[in-house]
């Protein structure tokens, strides 16, 4: 029988991630993390998810997104179900990838929000993989400030719009708040 969606707040802002089955490694490298990206961008056309950060680690991914309860369950099962059985059958292995089901922490205040994307950007260097965040290639945040290409999927301006309306002063705002930790 499957599981009942999520019952909480109404907010429609998530900190959302999954982390691998008995922390194991959820990507072996740069192909598995393209092929992630690849069914995270048709995942957020198809369950209409607004994407504002995300960043990919070794044993586990986060989000940050807009979305209803109902999207965000049946999204998430489309990412990790889909995820699961590419990266099952390009290892050739068998078993589950994720652990435990997804977590996901409701954002209420827009400080909360700003909190959770620089906690985000910070992961990577927190976890030793780089030095400055804008360094981790497998996260929004170099896009963001535009050292990488934009992905379609990923919505900066409203993140960027709490900064200001003139984007390139809005970002060097973001770096500065990012930074600021």
């Amino acid at each position: 029988m499957p599981r009942a969606n999520r019952q909480g707040a109404e907010s429609r802002l998530y900190h959302v991630g999954t982390r691998g089955n008995n922390r194991q490694p959820v990507y072996l490298g740069d192909g598995d993390r393209l092929a992630f990206l690849n069914l995270l961008a048709k995942t957020v056309e198809k369950s209409s998810w607004t994407l504002h950060a995300y960043c990919l680690m070794g044993n586990h991914y986060h989000l940050l997104l807009e979305t209803n309860l109902d999207d965000l369950s049946a999204g998430m099962q489309l990412l990790n179900g889909g995820y699961a059985m590419t990266f099952n059958r390009r290892h050739r292995r068998t078993g589950h990838l994720f652990g435990n089901r997804f977590w996901s922490e409701p954002i209420e205040r827009d400080e909360h929000l700003l909190e959770c994307c620089r906690y985000i950007a910070w992961n990577p260097v927190r976890a030793g993989l780089c030095t400055r965040p804008e360094d981790w290639q497998w996260a929004s945040y170099p896009a963001v400030l535009g050292l990488d290409r934009l992905p379609s999927f990923l919505a900066t301006e409203p993140t960027l719009l709490q900064f200001g309306a003139d984007r390139k002063r809005a970002v060097q705002r973001f770096r500065a708040f990012v930074h600021s930790r």
